[in-house]
């Protein structure tokens, strides 16, 4: 009889067994694949961890200090100093703060070169439209409300001779010299109905505002409806207070 015969032997190279491991070190079997609940786990860490480091963006310095007792001071203090940093950049871009009036002779230098560093919005405005009237007024308060864009109004027919009244109030949006967006007439934003609001998700659109801007009217009616949010609980508390002292009272009564 040979005693030297093989015998084939099964081996689950899935089990976890000190055999398992030697036949691993040896190649014999493939390396156990990583288990997916630690996969999982390991995923779910990562979210959590980039979850806490974002934490405080898109946060004012006045909400920043209001968590000095609850975060690191170091940590706290590298998102103060971030935020100054934007700030400063902000204030040391070009500020214009109003809509300038401009002629045909400077609409080279005052829209297409000078959107080289920022960007420039320009009215084609006609005065008897109630359209262009209406974009006018919008544009004054975009302009104070975000003064590192220029904007520019000139009478369109002074622009462009012979420029169709039908096609009034025309926006152009400038941005390195060329021409980001186009409206004719305010019918693509809202018609008679335009809001600042309509032109600002516009300018969101075209990544000329960042989303997150607080100045927004968007992020302004967020606030406002968590104030009103707030308002309505405290309101509903005190009246869920003055209801249980009235059934205190009427206990008392038939005590």
């Amino acid at each position: 009889m040979n005693n030297n015969t093989k015998v084939p032997v099964e081996v689950n190279p899935d089990e976890d067994t000190e055999w398992n491991d030697i036949l691993r070190d040896h190649g014999i079997i493939p390396e156990k694949p990583p288990s997916p609940s630690a996969q999982l786990e390991e995923a779910l860490e990562e979210a959590v961890r980039k979850q806490h480091e974002n934490r405080l963006e898109n946060k004012d310095l006045d909400e920043l200090a209001a968590l000095e007792d609850e975060e690191d001071e170091e940590f706290l203090n590298f998102y103060k100093q971030k935020r100054m940093n934007e700030i400063k950049k902000l204030s040391e871009k070009k500020r214009y703060g109003s809509v300038l009036p401009i002629n045909k002779n400077e609409y080279e230098d005052e829209i297409t070169k000078a959107s080289k560093g920022t960007t420039v919005l320009v009215h084609l405005s006609l005065q008897s439209s109630l359209q262009s009237r209406l974009l006018g007024s919008l544009l004054s308060e975009l302009a104070r409300k975000f003064p590192e864009l220029k904007i520019c109004d000139i009478p369109a027919q002074r622009c462009i001779e012979n420029y169709p009244e039908s096609n009034c109030p025309t926006l152009i949006i400038y941005r390195d010299g060329n021409v980001l967006k186009q409206y004719v007439t305010l019918t693509q934003l809202g018609g008679n109905a335009t809001t600042l609001k309509d032109i600002e998700k516009v300018l969101v659109d075209l990544h000329v505002l960042n989303d997150s801007d607080k100045r927004l009217v968007v992020n302004d009616e967020d606030e406002e409806s968590q104030q009103e949010r707030k308002l309505r609980f405290a309101k509903k508390s005190v009246r869920s207070k003055g209801d249980i002292d009235a059934d205190d009272d009427d206990d008392d009564f038939y005590d």
